[in-house]
């Protein structure tokens, strides 16, 4: 069964002049789509994800991290979070027996203040990538074949590089990759991949 994805970043520095470049430096090693690349999206939202968005910009073609964080930072405040929505290309059947292509796959990046959603970023992150659902990983749906299997380690490995590159670039004093039904991804793709031996 399908699960949402998420990376969630904890830092030493937690002041609201910092909240933005960190979420920038996690930007800038994102492997951003060749199909799509850059910020297609900005919303900055208010209080609560209940309140509605103050700002909301869609750009075709997407900007530059830098930019997408400029405009965010006019409206820098300890009681928002700034969502920047950008994709990167992950490989997806055409059809359930058909040929595989690379698609772009949105991926959300949350940058909370301290006190947005009663002190969220304590529990979900001050930064958080959201990668959506967890198929593209695991395509449980599909029969296992080595096509099937190549593509998913193709997908897996970009995550793996993802988030190597976060640990070693960003500064980041905590990181941690989570699901909403907590279930364990690499279990689940161990699970997924002994199936076919």
């Amino acid at each position: 069964m399908s699960d949402s994805l998420f990376l969630s970043l904890w830092f030493r520095d937690d002041e609201l002049e910092d909240l933005l470049p960190h979420a920038l430096r996690v930007m800038q090693h994102f492997a951003s789509s060749k199909i799509l690349p850059g910020i297609t999206n900005i919303a900055i939202h208010p209080v609560s994800w209940n309140e509605p968005t103050i700002l909301e910009q869609r750009y075709r073609p997407g900007i530059k991290p830098e930019e997408a964080v400029l405009i965010a930072a006019d409206l820098l405040h300890e009681d928002y979070a700034y969502v920047f929505e950008a994709f990167w290309d992950m490989w997806s059947p055409e059809s359930l027996d058909g040929e595989w292509t690379l698609r772009p796959s949105l991926v959300k990046f949350i940058a909370r203040g301290s006190e947005f959603e009663d002190g969220e970023a304590q529990s979900q992150g001050e930064i958080q990538a959201d990668f959506g659902l967890d198929t593209a990983f695991l395509h449980e749906e599909l029969k296992l074949t080595p096509e099937l299997e190549a593509r998913v380690r193709t997908n897996v490995k970009q995550l793996v590089d993802y988030i190597n590159r976060i640990e070693k670039n960003v500064g980041a004093e905590t990181r941690l990759l989570w699901s909403e039904s907590d279930e364990n991804l690499a279990q689940k793709l161990i699970s997924r991949l002994q199936r076919v031996q």
